[in-house]
């Protein structure tokens, strides 16, 4: 990675530079790693879903279906 030299510093004019300094790189990265669960669904099957809470109701529906045969026990 290039490393810009402060004399060829392109940051915008708009933008306050003395409330930039004293940022912490990955101040709340343990925070967001933590409560993050992303799972990849594949391309076939987000085809059929038009949003996050239709796939969302369809596995409450799957688990509902399992727990009532007795497959799920842990929830």
């Amino acid at each position: 990675m290039k490393m810009v030299n402060a004399k060829n510093d392109e940051l915008r004019p708009e933008y306050d530079e003395s409330e930039l300094k004293g940022g912490v790189r990955g101040k709340y990265a343990d925070r967001y790693a933590a409560g993050t669960n992303i799972i990849r669904i594949a391309p076939d099957v987000a085809k059929k879903f038009p949003d996050e809470e239709s796939v969302n109701e369809a596995l409450r529906w799957v688990i509902r279906l399992a727990e009532d045969a007795g497959r799920f026990t842990n929830l």
